[in-house]
């Protein structure tokens, strides 16, 4: 749909693979904008690729597994060709610095979120025979002035900020990520012009934590307003809210500008007072419950959702328990679900795993189920209806079919007909599951 506006002295080629948050999906566009100035030219698969880089998650040790896992795999690349170069960038670069490049002798370099600017340098490097390392933690670095390389044309993810001054005990971000830090607001608006004159649809702005940034004067709600007013026609997200920073303008800004999308996802963690100070989630379930009553109140068609851990440290059949009455309280249309990961150097490293694995399995089953039985009832209630959905993608299961999303996030699955990819379109719902609402177009 658009034209990747690239370098027009490309001489070699790049592959990017990414793994973990939209964050991570930012960073990725950023590092992409970053080479094809100094002469990379994307490529959609490693075969070919001079430089491989996978953009790293920490979050939990599933996704570091999965690293290790891929670079087995890449060990074939650099048997077939040497002279490519490997690098491991993001969180877990960060994390495990030198470890990465000391038990994999194919990995060239390692460069933490706040080092990109060093890439091409530390790539000539790895040319020349010398791997290398750069992950020191920065408190103004906010690439701001790096145009990112989009390559999605319809939906473009925007980072306000980076870092998180929080300290969740069971969070490596701090460590990996460095402190907060915001993006001119400036920058970010005119950001948002340019992806409005080049076709994009839809824009996220994202973050660590959206809802404390802060430039001068400018606060969160601030920011959403101004870019809402940029394109009527552009759709507007965010992720992700912490509870404790959620302000009441903020909630009163969404509801009042019909582009900002009635979509928010606040992550609650557990169910359990005890548990959320354990935690330091700042919070108690008793502040999060006005949150949700006041955005139903406000935006009454809106479409929630959350973070769940279960099995923190200590966590006991009654904290499970009151988890599980949480969400049939709130009845979230979507929730990310999963067991406590220990992560070193995080204050929920010091508490233990006391949890066994197998009954961490088991409440996580028990939380999925009931979860699913949720978002099953709830997308019953919108057969029917009709939604104005933004097409973005062929179906997976079929190519006669689109998928797109509505402004709820609910994901839709209709007939092509003569839709075009970033078309927005009524369709009418027939038929749902827990995940996915299936419909026609309106004609």
């Amino acid at each position: 749909m658009h034209d990747i506006v690239e370098n027009p002295t490309l001489s070699k080629a790049l592959y990017v693979e990414t793994y973990g948050c939209q964050m991570n999906i930012a960073d990725s566009e950023i590092i992409s904008g970053l080479l094809n100035q100094k002469g990379y030219k994307l490529s959609e698969k490693p075969d070919n690729a001079d430089v491989i880089i996978l953009n790293t998650c920490s979050v939990r040790d599933n996704a570091e597994k999965k690293i290790h896992d891929r670079l087995n795999h890449l060990k074939f690349y650099k048997k077939k060709n040497p002279a490519v170069v490997i690098g491991i960038v993001g969180c877990m670069a960060e994390r495990l610095r030198s470890e990465l490049i000391e038990k994999n002798n194919i990995v060239d370099l390692v460069v933490g979120p706040d080092e990109y600017r060093k890439l091409p340098e530390l790539i000539n490097d790895a040319e020349n025979g010398t791997t290398g390392i750069a992950v020191r933690l920065s408190r103004v670095e906010t690439y701001d002035d790096i145009t990112p390389l989009r390559t999605n044309g319809i939906n473009a993810w925007i980072s306000i900020m980076r870092g998180c001054d929080k300290f969740c005990t069971f969070c490596v971000v701090p460590f990996t990520r460095g402190r907060e830090r915001s993006r001119s607001f400036k920058s970010i608006v005119e950001e948002v012009h340019q992806l409005s004159a080049t076709g994009f649809k839809e824009i996220t702005l994202i973050g660590q934590n959206v809802n404390s940034y802060l430039d001068g004067e400018n606060d969160f709600a601030d920011l959403m307003c101004e870019v809402s007013l940029v394109d009527q026609n552009l759709r507007i997200r965010f992720t992700t809210s912490h509870p404790q920073d959620m302000s009441d303008k903020l909630i009163e800004t969404i509801a009042t500008h019909k582009n900002i999308c009635n979509n928010i996802h606040l992550p609650v963690q557990s169910g359990s007072n005890r548990i959320l100070k354990l935690m330091n989630r700042s919070y108690s379930i008793e502040h999060y419950q006005n949150l949700i009553e006041k955005i139903k109140k406000q935006i009454p068609e809106v479409g929630l959702s959350t973070d769940l851990i279960v099995g923190f440290p200590t966590e006991t059949d009654e904290d499970h328990k009151l988890t599980l009455d949480f969400l049939n309280n709130v009845k979230y249309d979507g929730a990310y679900m999963f067991k406590y990961s220990p992560r070193e150097n995080t204050k929920a490293w010091e508490m233990g795993d006391s949890v066994p694995e197998e009954i961490k399995q088991a409440r996580l089953s028990e939380i999925i189920d009931l979860q699913n039985n949720i978002a099953t009832e709830i997308n019953k209630t919108l057969i029917g209806k009709t939604f104005n959905v933004l097409t973005e993608k062929e179906s997976s299961k079929s190519s006669s079919d689109w998928t797109g999303r509505t402004d709820t996030n609910k994901i839709v699955v209709f007939k092509k007909g003569n839709i075009n990819r970033g078309d927005y379109i009524n369709v009418v719902i027939e038929k749902s599951n827990s995940a996915t609402l299936f419909g026609k177009i309106v004609e």
